[in-house]
């Protein structure tokens, strides 16, 4: 089984959506997705965070980085597609005109 990094790129900040979710909104968003974490089953490594704030360094200078970067997964999966097929029907698409997900395959460190 290969390893994939999901990020879960939205309109807004998840801090912002957090912020503006009624309890009752969070509840149900957070149903929507243990249920898709239920579905991944065994495919489901991490069911990973959101992310909040952050910094890009170049090596030379620091400035404020994306932050509609809004989560991670970690999921495993015999190949890119079926990790994508993981993703099909993700509750993240309900986050407004513009939600992504992207998957990317991690490689193995060569003598590691």
């Amino acid at each position: 089984m290969k390893k994939f990094v999901v990020l879960y790129k939205s309109p807004k900040s998840a801090a912002e959506a957090i912020a503006e979710a009624s309890p009752e909104e969070a509840e149900a968003g957070m149903k929507m997705w243990t249920d898709w974490a239920a579905k991944a089953g065994d495919g489901l490594v991490d069911f990973g965070t959101p992310l909040g704030a952050a910094k890009v360094m170049n090596g030379s200078s620091v400035s404020d980085g994306d932050a509609t970067l809004g989560g991670y997964s970690i999921v495993q999966a015999e190949d890119l597609d079926a990790a994508v097929a993981l993703m099909e029907g993700h509750p993240h698409f309900m986050s407004g005109e513009g939600a992504e997900i992207q998957v990317i395959e991690t490689l193995e460190i060569p003598g590691m």
